[in-house]
């Protein structure tokens, strides 16, 4: 049985006419009502009609997506909020997963993508030749990664101040010897690991410690990679006593080394991540929350904003609200192990 807008109208006890409106991102619908809306249209299965407009606008009722690691939960949870905004609104998703340098020079080569979409969501970072190669698709274009670029409308968070509050609270509790758990920046351009990494620096100038080369240590955002660079920290002569690492992929699998080498925590060493992964409470990690999903959901509204007004250019920047979680993976150091 065809779900129609009436239904989606009826099932969140509006009018059609503001379904619509909040289904293609137009202004007029308060967010609260607009997340409704999306979210009634995406149980009851309904898409919108594209026959009626799709010969008059020209549009391929299509959105591209680039993504680095489709695989990852940061990646597949933004792509999965974002397809369910877009196939609302009546738009199908043409994904791009380029996980490879190969697949990655090969894509911004050839632009397989031309022509075939009207706006383009990428979740990975271009470098300026690929920026200026996406330009000239002439399509509104949307990422939740990395910082302000021109043409595009961008939707993140404050890494920085966030690795900032995980940072501090270490501090405060007393902590001096704190480790870095990181993931290299090369070759995905990625801004996140050096802006997360300048928070830690700063938090430490703060308080007057000198930052250790030794204490950081690459965990490439994956929960292996975690486990190994917990255990790199651990073989160190003088050892961390807490650790904040930039993801909580790679903080449970720092959890993961502590309990193999027999280590407690917090009582032997205290743990920070970040993202608030679903996962993260389950193993009781205290980290930084962004709100990964909301990340999508939004920018993918702005798109279909964009695609609504192109003569106004792309949408501001918006900053995501980031909040500290407190949890049991964090307190003071022991008076023997603090240095």
């Amino acid at each position: 049985m065809t779900v129609s807008i009436t239904d989606v109208a009826e099932a969140t006890g509006v009018s059609a006419s503001t379904v619509s409106r909040a289904l293609r991102g137009r202004p007029g619908v308060s967010e609260e009502m607009r997340a409704r809306i999306v979210a009634a249209a995406a149980e009851l299965g309904y898409t919108a009609s594209r026959s009626a407009s799709s010969l008059a606008s020209g549009r391929t009722y299509t959105i591209g997506v680039v993504v680095p690691y489709v695989g990852r939960w940061f990646f597949g949870t933004v792509l999965d909020s974002a397809e369910k905004v877009f196939s609302a609104a009546g738009y199908d998703v043409l994904l791009y997963n380029l996980g490879s340098p190969e697949a990655r020079k090969r894509f911004f080569t050839n632009l397989p993508i031309r022509k075939r979409v009207d706006a383009v969501l990428s979740l990975l970072i271009p470098d300026p030749e690929e920026a200026a190669a996406l330009r000239s698709l002439d399509v509104p274009l949307a990422t939740t990664v990395g910082g302000a670029r021109p043409g595009f409308t961008v939707v993140g968070i404050d890494d920085r101040g966030g690795a900032e509050s995980a940072v501090r609270h270490l501090v405060n509790l007393g902590h001096r010897r704190i480790g870095m758990i990181s993931g290299a920046s090369e070759p995905l351009h990625w801004t996140t690991p050096l802006d997360r990494r300048q928070g830690y620096l700063d938090v430490l100038a703060d308080a007057g410690i000198e930052p250790d080369p030794a204490l950081e240590a690459d965990g490439g955002y994956t929960v292996e990679g975690g486990e190994r660079a917990m255990t790199e920290l651990l073989a160190l002569r003088h050892p961390p006593t807490a650790v904040f690492a930039q993801s909580d992929e790679m903080a449970m699998g720092a959890l993961r080394a502590l309990r193999r080498h027999r280590l407690r925590v917090p009582e032997d060493v205290s743990v920070v991540g970040f993202d608030d992964h679903e996962l993260s409470e389950v193993v009781g990690l205290t980290t930084v929350a962004q709100p990964v999903a909301a990340q999508g959901r939004e920018a993918a509204r702005l798109l279909l904003a964009w695609l609504d007004g192109p003569d106004a250019g792309p949408p501001p920047p918006v900053e995501m609200p980031i909040r500290f979680v407190l949890r049991e993976t964090t307190a003071p150091p022991h008076t023997g192990r603090q240095r």
